[in-house]
């Protein structure tokens, strides 16, 4: 070795030496580093993996977001079509209120409905959104050439979609090609009555995504479209039913109309010929009574006993003849309006004492009390006098008849609203109920023992109900066999 290169050697030697030392010195810092860069590295992976979870988590939520707020927008419009849906009872109006912009704010443009026709044995097309008319006669064709599978599809009653399955209805070429859209819902509408229909709704939007809660919307409008129909259906069936019960009734007043106009023209004629006849009987009547009447004096000879016992009879008889002729005319004349009632006021009192003056000899020789309750503030009444005291005599003469001796009849009053009632009772024999509506009509008398021995025409309770009724009041009776009768009769109140 040379000197040269010896010195090199030691010149390397003394530039490498530091730079060795120096190298050392770095390895080992490094060495004492590497914990705290791994430590670095690791925070710095943890926060990466961190900051894609904020993404991740970020695009989740406005997903939701968005999802959220296309289930308000569809909740909102479902709203408001179901509000505008039900304001109607007519059938078409209903679907006709189904407008695009309520699809749209759904997601979707396109819209078809069908309800079958039982008549026709097809499914009728209802209303159509977003299709022209040739795409909306193809889907009707295809829906009517698959009418067993539509059919089936509405009795299941299932809502079916894109992401749940069509295939077995709707294939997806059938989708492209015949309802023009990429993604949809079909739902059944099952009105009751028997009406059976579906609603499709689609998108040719690729971006739009059919979700579970447009086949809920989708379901919800189903349900509310058929409870619509029904209730259209109902209100229909329920108007027919108005309009000819209406008609019917129309028709039955016409018809009671002419009866009633033909029973007034035979009451008129009645009350014409009980007039004319009444009229008729009094003059050979009065002719009779005055003939036995002389024959009775005396003045013509004296007349065997046997003889002047059957005058008596012919004179009694012929008092009761006139007294039913004048019931009869009394009766015809109030009828037919001829009669007017002068209406004054009168003493319920006072009249009732008259008459019971006047039936004192009957009252004392069947051994009957009478007894008169009528109250100060009930006491008068407006009526014609002499027609009241007629009222009281027959209806007091009628408790004679059918109350056994040591019996009591009572007159009492009292008052409702601007009319006097007054009851006559008596403790007889009583009414039969099936009697009593019939006691007023005219030569009607009760079956019955004491009617078979009393005498009398049957007119008298006729007259006094044509009497009050003429006053503007009522008159009724109640009775129980064995219990006594009570006639009630009311008259305008004086004020």
């Amino acid at each position: 070795m040379s000197h040269l290169d010896k010195i090199l050697l030691v010149v390397y030697i003394l530039t490498t030496l530091p730079l060795a030392v120096i190298l050392i010195y770095k390895i080992s810092r490094l060495n004492q580093l590497m914990p705290k860069f791994n430590s670095v590295k690791k925070s710095l992976d943890d926060m990466d993996e961190q900051a894609k979870l904020i993404v991740r988590t970020d695009m989740e939520l406005n997903k939701i977001q968005e999802a959220l707020d296309k289930k308000i927008t569809g909740l909102y419009a479902l709203q408001r079509l179901s509000r505008i849906i039900s304001m109607t009872l007519e059938e078409d109006q209903i679907f006709k209120r189904i407008q695009p912009e309520y699809l749209e704010d759904l997601g979707l443009e396109r819209g078809c409905g069908f309800l079958w026709d039982d008549g026709h044995k097809q499914f009728a097309l209802r209303f159509s959104i977003g299709y022209t008319e040739d795409e909306i006669n193809a889907i009707k064709s295809f829906i009517n050439n698959n009418q067993k599978q539509c059919l089936n599809f509405i009795t299941s009653d299932k809502t079916l979609s894109s992401i749940s399955g069509l295939n077995d209805l709707i294939t997806a070429q059938q989708l492209n090609t015949i309802f023009k859209v990429i993604s949809c819902i079909i739902s059944p509408l099952l009105p009751q009555q028997n009406n059976r229909g579906l609603i499709f709704v689609g998108t040719q939007n690729p971006e739009t995504v059919v979700t579970e809660g447009d086949e809920e919307l989708i379901k919800i409008l189903a349900t509310q479209l058929g409870q619509a129909l029904e209730n259209a259906r109902l209100f229909e069936k329920s108007w027919r039913a108005q309009q000819e019960l209406e008609k019917k009734v129309i028709e039955r007043t016409h018809e009671l109309t002419v009866a009633l106009e033909e029973v007034k023209k035979i009451s008129d004629r009645k009350t014409n010929f009980v007039s004319s006849v009444s009229h008729e009987l009094r003059t050979p009547l009065t002719s009779i009574k005055g003939y036995a009447a002389i024959l009775l004096t005396g003045k013509l000879g004296d007349l065997p006993k046997d003889v002047r016992e059957r005058l008596e009879k012919i004179n009694r008889h012929s008092d009761e003849l006139v007294h039913m002729v004048n019931e009869l005319l009394d009766i015809a004349r109030i009828e037919s309006g001829r009669v007017i009632m002068r209406s004054e006021i009168c003493g319920l009192q006072e009249t009732a004492s008259k008459v019971e003056d006047l039936l004192s000899g009957q009252l004392k020789e069947r051994a009957l009390y009478l007894n008169t309750g009528i109250a100060q503030d009930t006491n008068l009444v407006l009526a014609d006098k002499i027609q009241l005291e007629r009222v009281l005599i027959n209806l007091i003469s009628n408790a004679i008849k059918f109350t056994p001796a040591q019996g009591r009849i009572t007159i009492t009053s009292r008052k409702i609203d601007k009319m006097i009632r007054v009851d006559v009772s008596d403790t007889g024999c009583g009414i039969p109920e099936e009697a009593q509506e019939a006691i007023f009509e005219e030569f009607f008398r009760v079956d019955n023992a004491i009617n078979q021995e009393v005498k009398g025409t049957g007119l008298g309770l006729s007259l006094v109900k044509h009497i009050v009724e003429a006053h503007g009041g009522k008159i009724w009776v109640k009775s129980k066999p064995g219990s006594g009768t009570t006639f009630s009769f009311t008259l305008p109140a004086a004020e």
